[in-house]
């Protein structure tokens, strides 16, 4: 539910005897996910899109503490047990400290925080996410596309994607749509080898530079080999038992 677009649509002043339950649809909706779980996306920034009152945040401030909620002319409180998952590609921790966040939100809703990092910063997933995404396009849009070329596989390896996952699987589905031939290319992606590289910042410290550059390395070459081991190896120029060694010594997965 956009919160936002709700208060747009009903006056203001029939929100100042609302309960909390209501701001959110209506009492039963926490009541309904009860030992549930209810994932709300970006529930974070749009709570604090809605110009809450003073009054209704402290509301939503106490449901978060306390877990209790009251209808609409009740007079009992009515406690429910409910997990919030919330997630945001904004980072919260600067709109804090721009002011454009509420930190006491910020810390109840932040009991347990999981960092997912940005395609850019996932060495060799890109590829990995594009060849599912032809796959699963070629068969739905287009049969005869099966694969990626060389010169694809290198743009998409090099493109920071600013846009993550999203701006990934809708360029790789136009292009399947698009594509002529069996394979689909660079062009196809509206994308060049180099366009827009990623910034990687590597550690002043050698050993730890020298890791950082090893993983991206051996990840690159597993999503170019199709994590053909051989492949692999030739691409890298290390046989194939220096391969496996590697592998075990940064734990990373054939």
């Amino acid at each position: 539910m956009s919160c936002a677009t709700l208060l747009a649509a009903r006056p203001a002043s029939s929100y100042d005897a609302v309960t909390l339950g209501q701001i959110f649809g209506a009492a039963h909706f926490f009541q309904a996910t009860d030992s549930a779980l209810k994932f709300e996306a970006s529930v974070a920034c749009r709570v604090e899109s809605m110009r809450f009152g003073i009054c209704r945040r402290e509301q939503l401030l106490r449901f978060l503490q306390e877990r209790v909620i009251e209808r609409i002319g009740g007079r009992q409180p009515i406690s429910v047990d409910t997990r919030i998952v919330c997630a945001t590609h904004q980072d919260l921790e600067a709109m804090i400290a721009a002011g454009s966040f509420r930190e006491d939100l910020y810390y109840r809703l932040a009991e347990i925080v999981v960092k997912i990092p940005s395609l850019a910063e996932r060495s060799g997933d890109a590829v990995l996410l594009a060849r599912h995404f032809v796959n699963r396009f070629g068969r739905e849009l287009n049969p005869g596309v099966q694969s990626l070329s060389p010169d694809a596989i290198d743009a998409i390896s090099t493109y920071a994607w600013p846009g993550n996952v999203r701006e990934l699987e809708n360029r790789v589905k136009r292009a399947v749509i698009m594509a002529d031939g069996k394979s689909v290319t660079a062009g196809d992606l509206d994308l060049q080898a180099g366009m827009v590289p990623s910034s990687d910042v590597l550690p002043i410290n050698l050993r730890a530079a020298r890791e950082v550059a090893d993983r991206k390395a051996i990840r690159q070459a597993m999503s170019h080999a199709d994590n053909n081991i051989s492949s692999a190896a030739k691409l890298l120029g290390i046989s194939r038992p220096t391969l496996y060694d590697l592998l075990k010594q940064y734990r990373l997965s054939a």
